[in-house]
């Protein structure tokens, strides 16, 4: 284990999962408490199209994953007044987005193996670019929510209360949808677009049931965040299993455990 350990790739995806587990848990206490799921999947089919324009025009993928979902998520705000004004663009645009993302890939002739690694992700082959990446957001994630916290539990609470009370709602939905789209982007490196659930949401679900504030879901979520991912990954290697899967599996089977004993207590 110790030999594993050692190895760069090895040590990339530990600094990226612990980095990770810091920014992205918060992020997904955010999309509960706005309750926009479908935004977060539409982000995923918007990043897919973001690395195939990469590809297609040679710039890093990433980079442009990052960019094309700030735009995205930007442009959402207006609908973001009412959960039916999301919910009723939501299918348009994850539509559009995955079918524009397959003809990019056919067009730029990625192989079958590297579009199955666009979908699942792997951790192994972070490089210290996606670490930073993830850095930022590690920072930044939790600066915007010490900055803005009264304002946040007002419009994660009630989005007419915190507009009737003097927050900037249009202002600050703004900010979270932009930051929710680049979190998506920056962790499809680590668990792919199908899995990105398992840094962002498994965390923030656990978090809601055992926190009984917005300040105690936040802690929460990150103690969660680096248990089940940094947890997964160490099984994933000592079993030798893939660990895109394997964080989900354990994230999963960990909340699933949680709601549970609340359920019975």
């Amino acid at each position: 284990m110790s030999q594993i350990l050692a190895l760069p790739s090895v040590q990339l995806a530990f600094a990226a999962l612990l980095l990770g587990s810091i920014g992205l848990p918060i992020v997904g206490v955010f999309i509960v408490g706005l309750d926009i799921m479908l935004v977060r999947f539409a982000m995923m089919h918007v990043a897919l199209l973001g690395i195939a324009i990469g590809l297609l025009v040679g710039l890093d993928p990433l980079l442009c994953a990052l960019l094309l979902c700030a735009l995205t998520g930007g442009a959402l705000t207006p609908l973001a007044r009412s959960s039916t004004g999301l919910s009723g663009a939501m299918g348009l645009l994850m539509t559009l987005a995955i079918a524009a993302a397959l003809l990019v890939l056919s067009i730029s002739g990625v192989n079958a193996n590297g579009a199955f690694e666009l979908l699942w992700g792997s951790i192994l082959a972070t490089r210290p670019w996606d670490v930073a990446a993830l850095g930022v957001l590690a920072v930044l994630v939790p600066l915007l929510y010490l900055w803005r916290r009264r304002d946040l539990a007002l419009l994660l609470h009630d989005r007419e209360l915190a507009q009737c009370s003097g927050v900037a709602v249009e202002r600050l939905t703004l900010v979270l949808l932009v930051v929710i789209a680049l979190a998506i982007a920056s962790a499809i490196r680590l668990t792919g677009a199908l899995l990105v659930d398992a840094l962002t949401l498994l965390p923030a679900l656990a978090a809601r049931r055992i926190g009984r504030s917005l300040p105690s879901m936040i802690g929460w979520s990150v103690v969660f965040g680096l248990l089940f991912n940094l947890g997964g990954f160490v099984l994933a290697l000592l079993l030798d299993f893939p660990p895109g899967p394997t964080l989900v599996l354990v994230g999963g089977l960990c909340t699933l455990l949680i709601h549970l004993k609340g359920v019975k207590r």
